[in-house]
């Protein structure tokens, strides 16, 4: 009854943990989760009254299915102050979340025979909606080593004739790895004489801790040419109900092709979100942005220290996201074991590395507070001492 493309998909990995979770909560349990992959802040009030007031100006009907005019000039804004990319309108579409901009774009340029660079590990999602779209995916391992970042020579090995699309993440989820300039320069270098494009997912540009941020675009003419950059306000102004994501591509027709699919599915994002999101593009949010990014780098750089203190778990410090990918692969080889386990001995909810696609991990959000993160550490310390 139902068609191969949907029946190939799996399920995140994440629900099984999440339904033992509840399951284990329902029983008076005492659980602790840090499976979350949103802000535990609060949305802006500067961005809930203009929201609050595109409302009561009656501004809840049908808009043009790329989003209205100042919506899209407002991404163009933001694009040129903070990334010295410059786009037209009809290089702009505003898509229900960041995932509704993968889907789209997949959708509109992978089909069977394609080949997709997905660099491990990985947003759960990224492979799941290219084989959806009829696409081979070709992962390429990263590691603690390399600090999870693919180099110029790893990717030229990738490369086939079929290559049709290269993923990069950065700030990354799961490691919160952040590509430098000079990298991302490196990695341009080898795409040069190809058709590759590339699918520049940045969604977490904003929390970054050292370093600073350069989007792929921006590093030379031809990777400005080849990139779709996707962006959003999801995770750096606390939107993640809100639905708000956007692409911006110098390929004029990759972003009409996807304007011509949404419109034909979702037609325009909700209306309100988009009036929203011109606050939260413009700037007027950003000190609450940097409050947010004060507290979760304090956070980050507690949960390392504690981490990197139990005997048998090693984490790098990430530069950008909320996440730590922890290293569990001298107490275990089989990370979903190891997370069901632990949530069943100490109540303790994490993400199994192998959904990123990379055994021997899990994933820890920080994305919580600070007294809550000690606890569930020191959870974490308790049930690796037992598997010793």
């Amino acid at each position: 009854m139902l068609t191969d493309r949907v029946n190939i998909l799996s399920e995140s990995i994440t629900i099984a943990i999440s339904t033992l979770a509840q399951e284990l909560k329902a029983q008076g349990k005492n659980i602790l989760s840090f499976s979350a992959g949103e802000p535990d802040f609060d949305t802006p009030q500067v961005i809930k009254n203009a929201a609050i007031a595109a409302i009561n100006s009656g501004f809840t009907k049908y808009t043009a299915v790329d989003g209205i005019p100042d919506l899209k000039a407002a991404i163009a804004l933001k694009l040129k102050r903070d990334n010295g990319l410059e786009y037209k309108a009809n290089q702009i579409i505003a898509n229900n979340g960041a995932k509704h901009s993968l889907y789209n774009l997949f959708a509109c340029t992978i089909q069977a025979g394609d080949e997709v660079i997905i660099p491990a590990p990985y947003w759960v999602t990224y492979p799941e909606l290219v084989m959806y779209c009829g696409g081979t995916v070709v992962e390429i391992d990263t590691n603690d080593s390399s600090g999870f970042k693919i180099t110029p020579e790893q990717l030229k090995a990738a490369l086939t004739p079929k290559t049709k699309m290269l993923i990069l993440t950065s700030p990354s989820n799961p490691t919160g790895a952040v590509y430098s300039r000079d990298e991302l320069t490196a990695l341009g270098k080898v795409l040069e004489g190809t058709d590759v494009i590339v699918a520049s997912d940045e969604m977490y540009e904003k929390l970054i801790y050292d370093g600073e941020f350069t989007s792929a675009a921006a590093v030379s003419n031809d990777m400005f040419q080849r990139t779709v950059t996707i962006n959003g306000l999801s995770k750096s102004v606390a939107m993640t109900g809100w639905r708000f994501g956007y692409m911006a591509s110098a390929m004029t027709e990759i972003i009409q092709a996807t304007k011509k699919l949404q419109s034909q599915s979702t037609s325009n994002i909700n209306s309100i979100t988009q009036k929203a999101a011109i606050v939260g593009l413009n700037g007027e949010a950003d000190a609450d942005i940097e409050t947010m990014r004060i507290q979760f780098k304090a956070r980050r750089d507690e949960a390392v220290k504690l981490f990197n203190e139990i005997d048998g778990l090693s984490v790098l410090s990430p530069d950008g996201a909320f996440y730590l990918f922890v290293n569990i692969k001298e107490v275990s080889n089989d990370s979903m074991q190891f997370c069901k386990e632990l949530l069943e001995d100490q109540g303790i909810a994490v993400v199994p590395g192998v959904g990123f696609g990379s055994e021997g991990y899990f994933r820890f959000s920080f994305a919580t507070d600070i007294e809550s993160i000690r606890e569930g550490i020191q959870r974490i310390a308790t049930f690796v001492a037992s598997k010793k």
